[in-house]
């Protein structure tokens, strides 16, 4: 069940963010039940409700602090952000974000390339929420960047795993490649079924903050995301396009049941 990204062991697969819970007892709450490998934050939030109120809620919690630039849409605009984010939090690690339109805040191929390539140059460890496009992919991974972070729908909708075919094309494209599945997860089963084709964790934030009982529900996602987990290594049953009986016919020799 470890997962380690450059060079350093990660506590969960379940990665969170922090953004629209309905306070921040909830959040607390809900971050100590989910038990997450990384928490997100957006410093263009925490610049708008005052960095200080923000951080006292987080800083006595046992979790890595993954900082996102979140908002940027462009290559500097992200590169600034990112080294901001370095100096206020004291950690390497960046959540690479760059968004190319607006309606669907789907990521910027070009500007996401340009920025990440900076920003391990920097000494950055980037991981940047990108599409499942191969070629996109490969062009991050030359970059430098030792993850990738594919969208499995538009940020906050909750449609789930959009694109099955593209998403295990590029599971098997690079099976040693850590793959965290961010964005679009709106239940449980959307988040196993992720861990069961093989990808490496899943971030969501929404499907939890904006829950009837959030913390419940992150406490949901940690079980799914350990038991897809689970069955991924131990491996599933092929599936057949006709039924076969799992139990031996009393009727019949042995021999025959196969027939």
């Amino acid at each position: 069940m470890n997962l380690s990204i450059y060079g350093e062991a990660i506590s969960s697969r379940l990665w969170v963010g922090t953004a629209h819970y309905p306070s921040p007892s909830v959040m607390q709450q809900a971050l100590q039940a989910a038990q997450p490998g990384f928490v997100t934050l957006s410093l263009r939030r925490q610049q708008a409700s005052g960095a200080e109120t923000f951080w006292k809620n987080l800083r006595d919690l046992p979790f890595k602090l993954l900082p996102n630039t979140a908002g940027c849409h462009s290559a500097r605009e992200a590169v600034t952000l990112a080294e901001m984010s370095r100096e206020l939090f004291e950690t390497p690690w960046i959540k690479l974000e760059v968004i190319g339109d607006d309606y669907s805040l789907q990521p910027c191929p070009y500007q996401l390339v340009e920025a990440a390539t900076e920003l391990v140059n920097k000494g950055f460890k980037v991981l940047p929420y990108c599409t499942d496009d191969l070629i996109v992919c490969q062009r991050l991974l030359d970059a430098g960047c030792e993850a990738l972070m594919p969208l499995g729908a538009p940020i906050g909708t909750g449609l789930g795993l959009l694109n099955p075919y593209t998403l295990k094309q590029l599971r098997e494209r690079h099976p040693n490649i850590p793959l965290i599945i961010d964005a679009g997860l709106g239940a449980p089963s959307q988040a196993a079924q992720a861990m069961e084709w093989g990808f490496d964790g899943v971030l969501l934030n929404t499907a939890i903050a904006e829950a009837g009982d959030p913390v419940n529900m992150a406490l949901a996602f940690r079980e799914a995301v350990t038991g897809g987990r689970r069955a991924f290594e131990a491996g599933l049953m092929q599936t057949r396009n006709s039924a076969q009986a799992s139990t031996p016919l009393v009727d019949r020799p042995f021999w025959q049941q196969s027939s």
